[in-house]
Order: structure tokens, then C-alpha cells, then sequence
């Protein structure tokens, strides 16, 4: 390098900001807090007042007639002594991994076979993807009428059912919850391994298959490993619909045999809407998001899903 270019190089040196980094040209860079304004503002009317409100309330008593009362501590002290909300945790926690064991895999096949080039393919998928359209409500109320037994096909199969009624028992009233819950959102999730599978290169397979891999073996190997975040993102919305289950319980068992089947969202109902006793439901209300979130921080911890970063499936 001359010292006439030196020169100009130390001069053009001289002219920049110092302690500033060169912004891009484009002008491209975070969004500013305007852009998150209306959802904050969404959130915060839609979600922290209306807790808010529930905390305030679970200290008080209050039949929701007239002005709450302040009870201190009572209704959290009720809790404690209270061994059908223990069980109903219980329960909430049961429903939640029968549902994360028996959708996971289901969802994962049907979702991998979706994404591939099969004949009928897409006429399949717009069948099985038929309940996913239909509400909560409509989908229990078909189910009580096929699973009657009286008019439902129980007392029609005898030799499978027994007696016919699947509602007597505890194990018979939560196989029918299980079955329900996965006839309804298995789909959804199918959907979603449907979308990641049909992101992963197909240079992986192709290397595969010269290497002799076979289709077991390329699933094992390679698409399990891709859908990874998927699985974590799907395990999360299990969890979080398998805390929160009420419609298909209040249709379908009503809480029982007992309270047999008596989730903390179904029993959170009952102290309000049948006890009137507002301030307890409210307790219950608030155990249950702390539950809920207690959860999700464990599976985020054990699973890795806070260190995921990529926006590619399996990088």
C-alpha cells in the first residue's frame, strides 16, 4: 500500500461516527413497540384483568349475588383439606398424558403419510381432516349418541361391551374421554407433522436410499430427527388442551361415575355454576394456571425448546 492510499484511507477513517456501527441501507431493522401495541393491548384487556379479577376473587366469598365478601385465606385453606380438587389434579394430569401418548404417535404416522405422493392421498385427508371442522359440543353430543346403551352401539355388541355401559365405569367414562378428545384433534396435529415432513430435504433420502436405508429405517433415522421441534410444539398443545378440557367431560360424564372422571376445569365449574361459591372456584382457577405453567416450564427446560432458535425443521 502507497502512502497517498494510507493517507486517504486514515482521512476516510477519520470522517466515520465512532462508538456506531454502519446501519444497513435498507433501513430494515426490529420492529418498534408500536407493532406490538394493539396485541399487548388485546392480551392485557383479554387475559391479565380478567386474572387479575380471579385472584381478587379467591379471596373473597361471594355466591355471585350482592357484593363479595373478603375471606382472607378461607378459601385457600379449603383447598388443602379438599380431597376430590386433589384427585381432580390427578385427573387433569391422567387425561393429559393418555391424550400426549396415544395422539403423538398417531398423529406422526398419518402426518408422514400425508406429506408422501399417494394415490387418493388428498381425498383421504380431506375425510379424516372432517372432525377437526366440527365444535366441541357437536362432537360430544354424536359420540353420547353412539356410545349410548341403550340406543348406541354398545347395547347393540354386547360380546365387545358387556353390559353396554361405557359410562359406568371409571375406566370404561375415561377411555371413552380419551377416545373422543383423539378422534377430534388428532387431525390438527396431523396437519402439523404433515407440514414439517413435507420440509425436510429430500436430498436426505435420496442419500439414504443409496446407502441402502429402507423406509423403517429412514423414518428411524432421519425423519424422526427432523420433526423433533414439531413434536416439542405438538406436546405443548396437548398439554395445554388436556389441562383445559371441560366441554367433552360436561356432555359426555358430567364428572362421573362419582367423580370418577371430575377434572379441576370440570370441578372449577361445579363450585361455581352448581355451589355458587365463586371464591372458591376462583382459587381453583388460579391453582390450575399455576399447574399449567408449572408443566410447560418443565417440558421447555427438559425438552429444549427455549434453545431452539432455526426457522428450518431439524437445523
Amino acid at each position: 500500500m502507497t502512502t497517498a492510499t494510507a493517507s486517504a484511507v486514515d482521512s476516510a477513517a477519520k470522517t466515520l461516527p465512532r462508538g456506531r456501527p454502519d446501519r444497513p441501507a435498507t433501513g430494515v431493522g426490529r420492529p418498534g413497540f408500536a407493532w406490538a401495541a394493539p396485541a399487548a393491548v388485546f392480551f392485557g384487556l383479554f387475559a391479565l384483568v380478567p386474572l387479575a379479577l380471579v385472584l381478587v376473587l379467591s379471596f373473597t366469598r361471594w355466591n355471585g349475588l350482592g357484593s363479595p365478601q373478603f375471606a382472607g385465606l378461607d378459601n385457600w385453606r379449603g383447598l388443602l383439606d379438599d380431597p376430590v380438587l386433589v384427585k381432580s389434579l390427578w385427573l387433569s394430569l391422567l387425561l393429559t398424558v393418555l391424550g400426549v401418548v396415544v395422539q403423538t404417535p398417531l398423529s406422526i404416522l398419518l402426518g408422514v403419510w400425508a406429506a408422501g405422493r399417494q394415490r387418493n392421498r388428498a381425498v383421504l385427508s380431506a375425510v379424516y381432516f372432517v372432525p377437526l371442522l366440527l365444535s366441541i359440543t357437536a362432537v360430544s353430543v354424536l359420540w353420547r349418541a353412539v356410545l349410548d346403551p341403550n340406543f348406541g352401539v354398545p347395547s347393540q355388541a354386547e360380546w365387545l361391551f358387556g353390559d353396554g355401559n361405557l359410562f359406568g365405569t371409571q375406566t370404561g367414562a375415561l377411555g371413552v374421554l380419551v377416545l373422543v378428545s383423539t378422534w377430534q384433534f388428532t387431525p390438527l396435529h396431523t396437519l402439523i407433522y404433515q407440514g414439517a415432513a413435507r420440509s425436510i430435504p429430500e436430498v436426505l433420502y435420496q442419500a439414504a436410499q443409496i446407502d441402502g436405508a429402507g423406509r423403517v429405517r429412514q423414518f428411524f433415522h432421519i425423519t424422526l430427527p427432523q420433526l423433533r421441534n414439531t413434536i416439542v410444539t405438538s406436546g405443548i398443545l396437548m398439554v395445554v388442551g388436556g389441562l383445559t378440557t371441560f366441554d367433552t367431560i360436561l356432555i359426555l360424564t358430567q364428572g362421573g361415575p362419582g367423580t370418577d372422571t371430575t377434572n379441576s376445569a370440570y370441578y372449577m365449574y361445579q363450585k361455581a355454576f352448581k355451589s355458587f361459591d365463586f371464591g372458591a372456584a376462583s382459587a381453583i382457577a388460579l391453582l390450575l394456571v399455576l399447574v399449567a405453567t408449572l408443566v410447560s416450564l418443565v417440558m421447555v427446560r427438559l425438552t429444549g425448546y427455549d434453545r431452539m432458535r432455526s426457522t428450518m425443521e431439524g437445523v
